[in-house]
């Protein structure tokens, strides 16, 4: 087996073990799902992990921090560093299609993809319920239960749903 080819089996057991960390907030999405790891690479024989806070403010900054390093110690690493990068910054747009699809299965309305446009309202307001995908719902209150939700009201089926808000 070649150095490089030995690098490259290592950083795809740094993947796959990211693959493993879950959202605080939202346990069925993966960090890697979520889109919040910039890099993952090996610097000096260390495993080096990048990660890209969805805001500034996070409050489950640590928490993921210190279960990214446990997770990738688990796969053999005993020098874990974990970067906390705001550049570029984090979008909604860099959740994958199949954290899309578990947002949605949890019952949170993924957020609109605005390919680097200005979130305005209309974005917010006009979302399908993740319960019975009509149309028919209003936003109750931009604000939810963490920055990066807003509460909506299905006229459909009449459940109060969250969305993730697209950013």
């Amino acid at each position: 087996m070649t150095e490089t080819t030995d690098n490259q089996t290592q950083i795809d057991a740094i993947w796959n073990a990211l693959q493993t960390v879950t959202d605080p907030e939202i346990p069925v999405i993966s960090v890697v799902e979520l889109g919040i790891i910039q890099d993952a690479y090996l610097d000096n024989g260390n495993a080096t992990v990048e990660m890209c806070p969805t805001f500034a403010g996070c409050p489950a900054l640590d928490v993921m921090r210190d279960n990214i390093r446990h997770a990738v110690r688990a796969a053999g690493f005993d020098a874990v560093d974990v970067k906390v990068v705001y550049d570029p910054p984090w979008t909604t747009d860099r959740i994958t299609d199949e954290g899309r699809r578990k947002l949605k299965e949890f019952g949170l309305a993924p957020p609109t993809q605005c390919g680097g446009s200005p979130v305005t309202e209309a974005l917010i307001k006009d979302t399908a319920c993740p319960f019975c995908d009509s149309k028919d719902t209003n936003l109750e209150s931009i604000f939810g239960p963490t920055l990066c939700r807003a509460i909506h009201y299905c006229n459909s089926c009449q459940q109060s749903f969250e969305q993730f808000k697209p950013v």
